[in-house]
């Protein structure tokens, strides 16, 4: 199985430090001419084949900064870069693919990181075999650096740097190519190790049962197992960050002079606004799965999110949905972090769940305000539970019955913590989102 090892590193010295944030500037400053060099032949106007990109004189770049970075670290930086530009091509086809749904904005080609003047972005990749890890009391971490460095700072020529916490899978087969990286929201650099472990790290479930998710805007996952459980996941507070953020870098764009495209502090709200919400998402992942794995649940079913786009209700709310969620990284960290557990992750359409009424089944007539849906026929539920109840009913064509009331969770900037909104008495329950007319518990069950 393939996993990542995450930390963050500390040098030993001052010296140290400032070697290498020289090794990750060197390494910005070839991705940047690597990646210039091929926007140029992709932009010619004489036209061009996608091959052609790749033609760029990158051995010349290479003996340039070989010197710096090492020969192999500087042949990573170019091959990463490469990578990067067969995946732009591969989504270019799929975008004009009509048959393919799964791409529906145009992609861009790779982008640069940061410039002299402004400040670049401090991150390299150093090749699986010239780096060591050293897990244990005094964790450490060894990479190899260019003669040059060598000579600027009177050095061995290995970097070695202290590693803090510690891993998630210390006992690995085979290492690939490790990423590091300086984070200027916590000042802070940290390495990204790829490993390759054996075997499932659980046994399997005890049972066979299965759960659906519905992906909102508002609440981000909802939850039914067939054993009756329900799981809703908040995210209103992390939709407002999200956008207070967003609106702040619209508000520092305005204000750039002529030719200008960004700036450091803007780049550092970007880099800010995505790393929250991939920490969301990754402990959301995994504090629903160690649910679903004690609930005995062996397969997920999760709803594609084309359908989902055409059928909402609002752009603000597709806005959401597409921008904040980034469904296809949260897929893929659903289906590593269930494969943990022995959990199988199944993606499906989910068309038209969110409108159907559970108890008459009707589509066209029901409506949605906030969170709540109802119909004509007087039913009245939570609109997302509901879509995930509806939703777990097509794929076990079995009725559900939810055993009790769903258990909400909240982001608290560290983790997910049940709501108190779980456990209050039923009359004390004045959100009209989650209560139904008579006053029970709008679980969408018939």
């Amino acid at each position: 199985m393939k996993r990542t090892n995450t930390f963050a590193v500390r040098p030993l010295s001052n010296n140290g430090e400032q070697l290498l944030r020289d090794l990750l500037d060197a390494s910005a400053a070839l991705w940047n001419e690597t990646n210039y060099q091929r926007l140029m032949r992709y932009n010619d106007e004489d036209g061009f084949e996608g091959e052609d990109v790749f033609e760029a004189d990158t051995g010349q770049l290479e003996g340039k900064y070989k010197g710096v970075l090492g020969a192999s670290t500087a042949q990573q930086v170019i091959r990463k870069n490469t990578e990067a530009w067969r995946g732009f091509f591969a989504l270019k086809d799929q975008y004009h693919d009509e048959s393919n749904t799964s791409v529906t904005i145009h992609p861009e080609p790779p982008g640069f990181r940061g410039n002299e003047d402004d400040g670049r972005q401090l991150k390299g990749v150093i090749r699986n075999t010239s780096y060591t890890v050293e897990w244990g009391d005094c964790s450490r971490l060894e990479i190899l650096v260019g003669s040059e460095l060598k000579d600027r700072y009177d050095h061995t020529g290995r970097l070695r740097l202290e590693v803090a916490g510690d891993p998630n899978w210390p006992d690995y087969e085979k290492q690939g190519r490790l990423d590091l990286w300086y984070d200027e929201t916590a000042s802070t650099f940290r390495a990204s190790q790829p490993v390759t472990v054996s075997g499932d790290t659980r046994d399997t479930p005890l049972a066979s049962e299965t759960a659906a998710l519905d992906i909102g805007a508002n609440n981000l996952v909802a939850c039914t197992t067939t054993t009756g459980e329900q799981y809703l996941y908040e995210g209103r507070d992390l939709f407002d960050r999200f956008r207070n953020t967003t609106r702040e870098i619209a508000r520092l764009q305005s204000k750039l002079e002529g030719g200008q495209y960004s700036s450091e502090r803007i780049r550092r709200l970007y880099r800010k606004r995505t790393r929250r919400r991939d920490h969301a998402q990754e402990a959301l992942c995994r504090d629903l799965l160690e649910r679903l794995y004690e609930d005995g649940v062996d397969t997920v079913y999760v709803g594609g999110l084309t359908d989902v786009l055409d059928t909402h209700w609002s752009v603000e709310t597709n806005a959401k949905t597409h921008n904040f969620w980034s469904f296809k990284k949260f897929t893929e960290r659903l289906v590593c972090t269930a494969a943990e557990f022995g959990i199988s992750v199944e993606i499906r359409s989910e068309a038209w769940t969110s409108q159907e009424c559970p108890q008459c089944g009707l589509t066209d007539r029901t409506m949605r305000h906030q969170d709540t849906l109802t119909c004509p026929c007087g039913f009245e539920g939570h609109a997302d539970i509901t879509a995930s109840e509806t939703f777990l009913r097509r794929r076990t064509e079995q009725a559900v019955r939810p055993m009790a009331r769903p258990v909400r969770f909240e982001w608290d900037d560290h983790t997910w913590s049940e709501s108190p909104r779980s456990h209050r008495p039923k009359e004390q329950r004045t959100d009209p989102s989650t209560v139904n007319r008579d006053g029970n518990i709008a679980s969408g069950d018939s």
